[in-house]
């Protein structure tokens, strides 16, 4: 009987196998590489690469396959990782999810539009702060986050940063008399993980690439690094340039694949020069938000550290109830108040830096990720997970799983030759390609 299923399941991964491998070749959406594992009863049940982390255009012999090890920029996971080292501040008492952040800037931050309201940690991590992107996330060494956010500082500028309802062009995700005051409504902001990685600088006086290095990533034996200073010459090498097929703001399926970030092999890095640096001003130089370079064996390390409360490989990372609060809702959606931006319905529940899945579905709308039609006849109505997705520079990615089955999912596309807006998903907010990664893999459950 056990030969037989190894059979069944080994029949099954060739299947995905080729299923993913006709995703990637598809001639009117190919994708540059993609690398994907499954998770299936708190174990790693399968992983496969697909495509190249380098194309030579001018040399082919000189590209190069994605594999197991090959790093990736994440995107926006990023930022679910980022919050896992917030919990381990809070875990060592000096990080109150509920504190004013003011304490540990040791300057008062306010949305000038609501002075009364204080702003927390939870807020950052739950995108409820009032901060917006509007007027930038990502800054020079010689702006300091003082400068930034208060109204007397050099780098205030408009003050696009702050959600101001009375004023609707100035407030980016609400019409004018929604409450947009900080803890009311939610908008997804790459912001709030600068503010949050300067937060996290000043407790711990390191700088937020080296805190994330020293305190996540070593210890749960994983190879990357928030910033690309931090990596070896061979995590350099196993580097993935980013990719599209666009160029000058047009989309050509039948184009070259064009780079867009860490193309390290034709422009080799330059190193910060941060030696002045002073920790707690400027944590976006490491790009908490956006900047993590890991492999999928790595996420997976992550994945299976929370699917088990906080252990990984017989020692306490965390404590069950960190890990239950990083999971627990903060927000929902709520149509008929509009206490948030749903962003075409692909954000409907958040938690603390994570993503709640709550299988909401239309055309072209919603937060499912499995075709429901598969999920009816694996005998699940649904597959409502946590966790986040990431997209920049070509880059797609996401990370969900199921903390009661313990069955997860997790892909890194490193580039996109369509418009991902012009591809919408049949059921969901996702792409299309994103949509039918998903679908196979959970075939795999």
């Amino acid at each position: 009987m056990a030969q037989n299923v190894t059979g069944v399941q080994a029949k099954l991964d060739r299947q995905v196998t080729k299923e993913l491998a006709s995703i990637v070749a598809n001639p009117q959406r190919p994708l540059a590489g993609l690398s994907v594992v499954s998770i299936k009863d708190g174990k790693i049940a399968y992983q496969q690469q697909f495509g190249y982390r380098y194309i030579d255009r001018d040399n082919p012999d000189h590209t190069l396959a994605v594999d197991a090890h090959t790093l990736f920029r994440v995107a926006s996971l990023s930022k679910m990782v980022a919050a896992i080292g917030a919990m381990c501040l809070v875990e060592q008492g000096k990080l109150d999810l509920d504190a004013d952040i003011s304490r540990y800037l040791a300057y008062v931050v306010r949305n000038p539009h609501f002075p009364d309201a204080v702003i927390t940690t939870r807020m950052l991590l739950s995108h409820t702060s009032s901060l917006r992107d509007d007027g930038g996330y990502n800054f020079p060494s010689n702006v300091s986050m003082q400068s930034f956010l208060l109204p007397a500082g050099a780098h205030f500028d408009r003050g696009l940063q702050w959600a101001n309802a009375a004023n609707a062009a100035n407030a980016a995700s609400a019409s004018a008399g929604e409450d947009v005051a900080p803890g009311k409504y939610f908008h997804y902001v790459n912001l709030n993980w600068g503010v949050l990685g300067t937060v996290m600088e000043a407790i711990s006086g390191q700088r937020f690439d080296v805190f994330m290095r020293d305190t996540v990533l070593r210890p749960l034996g994983i190879t990357g690094a928030y910033h690309p200073d931090l990596l070896s010459t061979d995590e350099l090498s196993r580097l993935a340039v980013l990719y599209r097929k666009q160029e000058n703001e047009t989309w050509n399926v039948q184009g070259p694949w064009v780079a867009q970030a860490d193309d390290f092999r034709t422009k080799p890095l330059v190193k910060r020069s941060l030696d002045n640096y002073v920790p707690g001003t400027n944590a976006t130089l490491s790009s908490p938000q956006g900047g993590l370079r890991i492999d999928v064996l790595g996420l997976a390390r992550i994945m299976l550290m929370l699917m088990n409360q906080g252990e990984m490989d017989g020692k306490r990372f965390l404590q069950p109830a960190s890990v239950r609060a990083l999971l627990s809702e903060q927000w929902h959606y709520d149509k008929n108040t509009r206490n948030g931006d749903a962003y075409h319905g692909l954000f409907q529940a958040w938690g603390l830096g994570f993503q709640r899945f709550s299988d909401v579905s239309a055309p072209h709308y919603g937060d499912r990720l499995v075709d429901g039609l598969v999920a009816e006849v694996k005998g699940k109505p649904s597959f409502k997970a946590v966790g986040h997705l990431g997209f920049a520079y070509g880059l797609q990615s996401g990370f969900m799983f199921d903390p009661a089955t313990r069955n997860g999912m997790i892909y890194v596309i490193s580039g996109v030759a369509a418009d991902p807006e012009k591809n919408p998903g049949r059921y969901s907010s996702l792409s299309l390609w994103e949509e039918q990664i998903l679908t196979a893999l959970y075939r795999l459950f």
